[in-house]
This record gives structure tokens, sequence and C-alpha cells, in this order.
């Protein structure tokens, strides 16, 4: 079968792999219809994301079509639609008992306390093989496969894969109550659905902030409030939109990749002292990158979002961080936090969590996550794909990838 496999930093390719088969009686073989480019997954082929195993399927957002069940799985049957949570959970320990399905005891074969187990990672998650593939097995099929209704599209069930139950987990953590303004850091697919769940959750109003016109003008057909931080001081901005107070929650949807402003007042704010500081964390989070002009470099400004975020949510705040920080990342403005007061939340989202709820809201037609999707791909074009997903060319928000198998 064809998939996308993993070799080395900055060195994917779309390759013939062998095709998976039942390995446990938990397990299911899943014939992929529909998988997904995340945020994610470029950081592992930038090196912010270390401890990739060379061979390993990418991919941890999928929808398919069940072909085959191992005995212990029941409440399916071989033909059925599914959507595939990105996150690898056993459903029995108590942390999957009380929801905290990223924190699961028993699916990371590394121990208990290795972390959050999932699709496509490094070999502290697992590893396991990708869902950007024609053929998945699904470990765990009882949780980690949810069935998707009537009249949700394979579209829209993808977006529940991953990236929809994220934002909602973001807006979650910030705490997001009727009518609070919300700021939205990040205005990529998360980002977007962040907003979307911050506004069903309550928010009275949602500010986005980002560097990209094009995601900005998306965010602003959702009736979000845009800021560019490429002509404007984002925390300034906040403060003056809500009356010198800042926002009431904070959304951090960016992660290590963040990019230091290249113009406006924003940039001035960026002085040696603090590109050196922005040099030096690139340095201890990407020791092994290996930039190709634009291609497969890694953000340079890794606590550029932190920072903002700790100055623009107003004093006693909360801020919820749901873009990827590996385990190696050490800085954050705990003082600057301290000394405000703030509340500040972060975690690996519990998917399998949220995504019933969300697809029986997307079914009722109380939601639809497909307006992130800017670029539908086949299998053939995937690695040209990634690499204008990589480089944040205008257009390339979200990409959908049509696998047929």
């Amino acid at each position: 079968m064809k998939a996308v496999v993993w070799h080395d930093v900055g060195d994917i390719r779309l390759e013939d792999v062998t095709e998976p088969k039942l390995e446990h009686p938990s397990d299911a073989i899943v014939r992929i219809t529909g998988s997904a480019i995340c945020g994610t997954d470029l950081h592992f082929v930038r090196g912010t994301a270390p401890g990739m195993r060379p061979g390993t399927v990418l991919g941890h957002e999928a929808v398919g079509v069940i072909e085959e069940l191992g005995p212990q799985v029941r409440g399916f049957a071989v033909g059925d639609r599914v959507v595939i949570a990105a996150t690898i959970a056993c459903g029995r320990c108590v942390y999957c008992r009380a929801g905290h399905y990223a924190q699961c005891d028993v699916a990371n074969p590394n121990g208990r306390d290795a972390g959050t187990a999932f699709y496509g990672g490094p070999a502290s998650t697992g590893p396991f093989d990708g869902l950007q593939a024609e053929y998945a097995r699904v470990p765990y099929a009882h949780t980690g496969l949810v069935p998707i209704p009537p009249g949700v599209s394979d579209e829209q069930a993808l977006m529940v894969s991953d990236i929809f139950p994220t934002g909602w987990f973001g807006a979650r953590l910030a705490e997001v109550g009727d009518g609070d303004v919300v700021c939205v850091l990040g205005a990529g697919p998360v980002g977007q659905l962040a907003a979307l769940s911050a506004r069903i959750q309550g928010a009275g109003r949602v500010l986005i902030v980002d560097g990209h016109p094009d995601r900005l003008e998306t965010a602003r057909l959702q009736n979000a409030e845009t800021v560019d931080f490429n002509t404007e001081d984002p925390v300034a901005v906040v403060r003056e939109l809500t009356g010198g107070v800042g926002a009431d929650r904070v959304i951090e949807a960016v992660g290590v990749d963040a990019q230091r402003p290249i113009g406006g007042p924003a940039a001035q704010h960026v002085d040696d002292r603090t590109a050196a500081e922005f040099d030096l964390e690139r340095a201890r989070t990407a020791p092994h990158a290996r930039p190709r002009g634009r291609q497969w470099m890694p953000g340079d400004a890794p606590s550029q979002a932190l920072r903002w975020a700790v100055e623009m949510v107003a004093k006693a705040g909360t801020i919820g961080i749901i873009g990827y920080y590996p385990p190696q990342y050490t800085s954050f403005p705990l003082g600057v936090a301290m000394n405000r007061n703030l509340t500040v939340q972060a975690g690996n989202c519990n998917h399998r969590r949220y995504m019933p709820g969300l697809l029986s809201r997307i079914a009722s037609g109380g939601a639809d996550p497909t307006s992130v999707i800017t670029q539908q791909e086949g299998m053939p074009t995937v690695i040209e794909a990634y690499e204008a997903f990589d480089r944040r060319e205008p257009g390339w928000t979200k990409v959908a990838l049509e696998i047929a198998g």
C-alpha cells in the first residue's frame, strides 16, 4: 500500500509499505478514505519534535471504512464508516474512565509515565504507524473508533479526528464562559476551530491574531475580529479593544514553531536581547534542523506566542495552551504569569471525550468545521502538498488528503 513515510529531518517520502494486520484481539483494520496533514506533522519534518524513528508512517487524522475486526471489538461491524481518534487510549484505565484519554495508563508501550500515545509520532509516543496511508491498524478499536452519523460527510468527520476536538479542548482549558472576550493566538486550522468553539461555548467576543492575511480573512468571514502581528502590536491592540483590561481568556494555538513579526511595531519590540533569546530557544529545541531555504524551517521565535499570551490576557485571566511544545522545551514567562495571578492550563487533547458530541452537533447543523479546509489533494501529490503547507503559502491552511483504497 502507499503511505507517507518519515526517514529523517527534512526527508519524507511516498512509498509502498506492508499492509497492516491485526496484532491484538482489540485491533481493527480500517481502509482509509480520507486523511489530512496537521501542523504537528510539520514539527517532525522540521526537527522541532525529536525522537522520530525512520520508517514511521506519518499522520494522525483519518476517516475510513472498517475492513477487519479483532474478536474483542464489539459494537462495530465490517463496512461501518468511522472516524479515528488521533490519540490512542485503552478506554478502561482510571484516566480513560475519567475522560483523560491523552493520559491513558495503558496505550503507550513505553510505560504509564511516557505520555500521550498517538499515531505517526516519535518513539516516545509508541511509536505507532500513522494514518496517511491506504490502510491502518487501530489499537483498542472499541475506544479509538467513533461511528460517523448519517448526514455527516467524510470531510466533516475528518475534522473531528483531531483539530475540532483540539480547538474545543483549548476553549475548555481557557475556561471560556458566557460573555467572555476571548483572544486566539494563531489563525491556522486549530486556531480557527478554537475560535468557533469559543463562540459556541459562550464567548461574547472573539479576537484572533496571526501574520498571514489569507488566514486572517478566513477568520474574519467567521466574524472574528482580526489582528495582524506584522502590521500591529497585538498586545497593544487587544488592550485597546478591551478598554485597557485585556482579554478575559486567551487560547494559544501556535506552539513551538512560532514566528517573530517581520514588520510593524511588534517587530520593533524584538530587540537584540529578545532576538538572542529566541535564537537560543530554537537551537535548544531543534538542534538537528536541516532547513533548505524556506523549506522545513523551524519557527524563529519559539516563545513568542506564550509571551504575548501572558501580556494580553487580563489580570487574573486564564490561558489555555494547545499549541505543540515538545518535552525538551523549557522557556515560559513564568514570572509575568505569576505576578499577574494568571491561570495557565495546557495539554494534549482528550479527543475521544469530545468526538461523539461534536459529531452530533455537526449532524444537527450546529457546526460545520470544513470551512478551514483550503486544499484537497490526492496521495500522488502529497509530498508537494507537505512542502506548500510547510512554507505557509497563501491558501494552504488545511490540507485534506483523498485516499483511494
